[in-house]
Order: structure tokens, then C-alpha cells, then sequence
């Protein structure tokens, strides 16, 4: 039977079709990694860079948990806080910074941040930036209490 298929040419096009496969992946994931992301991707940062870009004006980073998060473990020092969830955040949101600045979003563990990301983009915002780590950690990495970096309390103001 093995005899049959090979003269038939199956395993060879079998054989090439998991070549051509394994060809086109690499090509994929080469090309990807070197050509920037896209104007509208979403890029990320971890904690310590987010705070640094904050502290240097370079982004607008905004902490978009509740206001019970933020009483619970205060605010990163460069951040604004506005509650995603505000029926008026894209106006209050535009307040802060225009849609095509750098603006950085963080929740608690990325993963709100990261939704709200595509949300952004799709109502016109064109440099949204995910700090996947959050406040208290996660997969990406500790989070941004976990890094030791400043915090202040939270006010009662949004």
C-alpha cells in the first residue's frame, strides 16, 4: 500500500504542502518582526516605562479603574483617573489629550485596558497605548505597586 501511495505522489504532496506550510509561517512572523506596527495598532509598555514617559510629558497616561480601586491602592503619581465607565469618558478622555496624542491606558491586571484600546481606536483615537502589567500584575509582568513605583492617594476627584 505504501508503495502505491508514494508512486502515486501523495506523500510527496503531502511532504510539500507541510513545507509550504512551515515556509509561509516564518515568512509571516519575519515580516512582523520587522515592520513597525501599523499606525492604528495597539502598542504596550510596561510600568516603569509608562511612568517614565508620564513623568517626561511624553504620554498622557490615564488610570481607568473605579474609584473603590483607587481608593483601595491609590494612583500612579503621573496619572489621571477617569473611570471608564463614565457615560461622558470619551469627552472627559478628549479633555486630557487630543485623539491622535499618545495616550496609555492602565487597570488593574491589562485587562480592561486592552479592551478599551479597540474601543478607542474605533471612536477615532489613533495612538492608544495598553501597559498590560496593571496596577497589582499580571502574566506581562508585577505591576506597577509590585515595582515599587510612586503612588499617591486617591482624592475623590476623577
Amino acid at each position: 500500500m505504501e508503495q502505491d501511495l508514494e508512486s502515486s505522489g501523495w506523500l510527496a504532496r503531502r511532504d510539500f504542502l507541510g513545507f509550504g506550510a512551515v515556509g509561509a509561517a516564518i515568512g509571516i512572523l519575519t515580516w512582523r518582526a520587522v515592520l513597525p506596527p501599523a499606525p492604528g495598532d495597539t502598542d504596550s509598555l510596561s510600568v516603569a516605562e509608562a511612568e517614565a514617559r508620564a513623568r517626561t510629558g511624553q504620554i498622557t497616561l490615564v488610570d481607568i479603574r473605579t474609584p473603590e480601586e483607587w481608593a483601595a491602592t491609590g494612583i500612579g503619581v503621573p496619572a489621571h483617573p477617569l473611570d471608564m465607565r463614565r457615560a461622558d469618558f470619551i469627552t472627559a478622555l478628549q479633555a486630557l489629550a487630543p485623539v491622535d496624542a499618545p495616550i496609555a491606558l492602565i487597570c488593574a491586571r491589562g485587562v480592561r485596558s486592552a479592551r478599551l484600546a479597540g474601543e478607542l481606536r474605533a471612536a477615532g483615537f489613533t495612538r492608544i497605548i495598553d501597559v498590560p502589567e496593571g496596577m497589582i500584575g499580571s502574566s506581562a509582568g508585577p505591576g506597577w505597586i509590585a515595582a515599587g513605583l510612586p503612588i499617591k492617594p486617591h482624592g475623590g476627584d476623577e
